[in-house]
């Protein structure tokens, strides 16, 4: 057994050890194609129909009997309830000043904010650092992987999806209380079903961006790509990456930006043909 001179000393040397292994990772260049487009696709499709039958209308339904000070409330408090997630994974990515900052955001707004329903931080211009363990990941130097649209979760990589199983049951609050109390008749789930309800209600204005969508399931793999990348790089991607990206799929055999113009200007009008017919305009 180690002695307590070993172990003080060894509590010492990993901050070091992992500080030294960060610093000589580099972020693995973005990918831009998608080799499991076919699955994607059906898993897109279950979802997309999943949400249009169950949680469209109960956000549509939140949103009606829930007035805008109460949801904002609702909101400050997941975002505060999971910063602890944020401020491990500042941990392990080496950033000492973002886990203080998310923690004395966590502080200030459990007290001052009467439990994380206000958010008296953001006045006192504290900044949000919000990060995950797939961020971890990927400062660590691990690569993507492939694009991955996970039923009932929506889209991620074989690298970010690793934050679902570490950041919800290592580093959520609410995962370990769930887990640690007996809770009855359902009770377990409330404040994880408030959560994605509370999320989905916050997408809704976004919806009419895939109504307009040529390929929805392609602009909700190239935009959550783009987002990931500005929250990797902290909102400034470099330039040469963020152009790799947007460009990415001129590098595929026979790309047609003319035609694929073409097809999104048919596919427009035949929505607006739709529409003055008294059809439903629906999505592809």
């Amino acid at each position: 057994m180690p002695s307590l001179p070993r172990l003080a000393l060894l509590s010492r040397l990993l901050p070091l050890v992992a500080v030294t292994v960060l610093a000589g990772c580099a972020i693995a260049k973005p990918r831009t194609d998608d080799p499991l487009e076919k699955f994607n696709r059906k898993s897109y499709a279950f979802n997309n129909a999943l949400d249009q039958a169950v949680l469209r209308p109960v956000a549509v339904g939140y949103t009606k009997v829930t007035p805008k000070p109460v949801q904002t409330g609702i909101s400050n408090f997941f975002t505060n309830i999971k910063l602890p997630i944020s401020i491990a994974n500042s941990v392990l990515q080496a950033r000492p000043s973002d886990a203080m900052a998310d923690t004395g955001r966590l502080m200030i707004n459990l007290t001052v904010g009467l439990a994380g329903f206000f958010d008296p931080a953001t006045s006192m211009q504290i900044p949000l650092k919000e990060t995950d363990f797939g961020i971890t990941l990927a400062r660590w130097g691990v690569p993507e992987g492939d694009f991955l649209m996970v039923p009932l979760l929506g889209p991620t990589t074989m690298r970010d999806v690793w934050q679902y199983p570490v950041d919800g049951y290592l580093f959520d609050p609410l995962s370990y209380v769930e887990r640690n109390h007996n809770f009855k008749d359902g009770q377990y789930y409330i404040p994880e079903v408030v959560y994605f309800i509370q999320m989905r209600a916050q997408l809704l204005d976004a919806d009419s961006f895939l109504k307009t969508a040529y390929d929805p399931y392609a602009f909700i793999r190239d935009a959550w790509r783009q987002t990931r990348l500005n929250k990797l790089y902290d909102g400034n991607p470099p330039a040469d990456v963020m152009l790799q990206l947007q460009q990415g799929s001129n590098n595929q055999q026979n790309f047609d930006p003319d035609q694929l113009l073409k097809e999104q200007q048919q596919w427009e009008q035949k929505q607006k043909q739709q529409g003055t017919s008294g059809q439903p305009a629906g999505n592809q």
